[in-house]
């Protein structure tokens, strides 16, 4: 059997899927990193929604792919930008998500980590407003249960003066956390409002500042993700940190050599792309656990070209790919975003992303992924 996939010159060619998966079962935990993926949220595609109403989220679903990353032993990273927070996603919705997602850890035994931002704040904000709002969901992540992620905010963003502001506000959240959280730098490649985010346009003063709040505190800091596209300053940035404080990366460009490591220190991870190759890093990671970095890499490595492609400009769209490829693999029965965000994306990169994910035998299914592709491609006017 072939598909004919459009390619971006508007062109037809011939492709032969490959007909078995790549043979991926459940392991035991892992020893040596901490890996979680930061998961997608399944809309549904029932709801009669309009793109200016409240998300509708298919909880079923939703839970059931949690579930699966947890059956491999990654640990979840809830309510994050992939689960499209702050594009579809508002506040009350992300306060739902993170309520049933960390009781449905605490059932299965999943480790879980949630997201705590100040997208409740609509409009202008003071730096004490955001540093409310910010405690606000701070409070529900705790009392959940699960371990919170310090996101950046797009209000301090607009509302900071200076590096002080920053200081500030991070200051008294760490202050006053019950356990260590995990902060996370998103670049504006990820989202343009965070553009100059930690008081500066220059990354060196900005990173000067991230480590300031830091050694302020070690002790209420587990770890930073680091979401910046560049693996040089990431490894720079993970050579400075305090004893103890461990780097996830959130390199979804680089992150094989990162989580590798060299002779001075590794990443754990916190990446968006392990969501759809979550069962794949999972035996990768197991590689690593047995000291074989070679091994990790021939398994790791040959998905980078996968994860730029999601990932390329405009980086805040990967998530459509993300959600195209649970479609495919017969994790959600439906490719419906919350926000329409399904329309995100042009055909030949759906295209491109279902070749390079069949090549690495990623789809359980590769029938079911063919007749699925073949009938997105049939709505866009590509008959067989």
């Amino acid at each position: 059997m072939t598909i004919r996939l459009p390619d971006g010159g508007g062109r037809l060619r011939a492709y032969e899927p490959r007909a078995t998966p790549l043979a991926l079962t459940n392991g035991a935990p892992f020893t040596s990193r901490t890996v979680f993926s930061a998961a997608h949220v399944v809309a549904d595609p029932f709801a009669d929604v309009s793109p200016d109403s409240a998300a509708a989220v298919d909880w079923d679903a939703t839970l059931a792919f949690r579930r699966h990353l947890w059956s491999h032993g990654l640990g979840v990273a809830e309510a994050m930008d992939t689960a499209q927070r702050g594009m579809g996603l508002d506040w009350a919705g992300a306060a739902e998500l993170i309520r049933r997602s960390a009781a449905e850890a605490k059932a299965v035994g999943g480790r879980i980590a949630c997201g705590v931002g100040t997208d409740q704040l609509t409009g202008p904000a003071s730096p004490a407003e955001v540093r409310a709002a910010y405690e606000e969901q701070l409070t529900l992540v705790e009392e959940s249960g699960a371990q919170a992620i310090l996101m950046a905010s797009r209000a301090l963003a607009a509302s900071a003066r200076g590096p002080e502001d920053y200081l500030d506000v991070y200051g008294h959240l760490l202050r006053q956390s019950a356990e260590p959280v995990i902060l996370h730098w998103l670049g504006p490649m990820f989202d343009p409002a965070l553009e100059g985010y930690w008081g500066s346009r220059d990354l060196d003063a900005a990173t000067d500042v991230f480590l300031e709040v830091i050694a302020a505190h070690p002790d209420k800091v587990d770890g930073i993700k680091v979401s910046l596209l560049d693996a040089r300053r990431e490894v720079d940035l993970r050579r400075r940190l305090p004893q103890g404080v461990r780097c996830y990366t959130g390199d979804d460009f680089n992150y094989p050599e990162l989580i590798a490591g060299d002779e001075q220190g590794f990443s754990h991870a916190l990446l968006g792309i392990f969501d759809p190759l979550g069962p794949l890093a999972a035996e990768a990671v197991r590689v690593l656990d047995t000291g074989d970095v070679k091994g990790f890499r021939e398994l790791l490595d040959p998905t980078v070209e996968l994860s730029r492609h999601l990932f390329e400009a405009p980086t805040r769209f990967y998530k459509t790919g993300v959600v195209l490829l649970a479609w495919l693999a017969g994790h959600q029965e439906h490719f419906t975003m919350v926000g329409g965000l399904q329309s995100a994306r042009s055909l030949p990169h759906f295209a491109r992303a279902y070749e390079l994910a069949d090549t690495l035998g990623l789809f359980p299914n590769p029938e079911l992924a063919e007749t699925r592709m073949k009938t997105l491609l049939a709505l866009y006017g590509v008959t067989s």
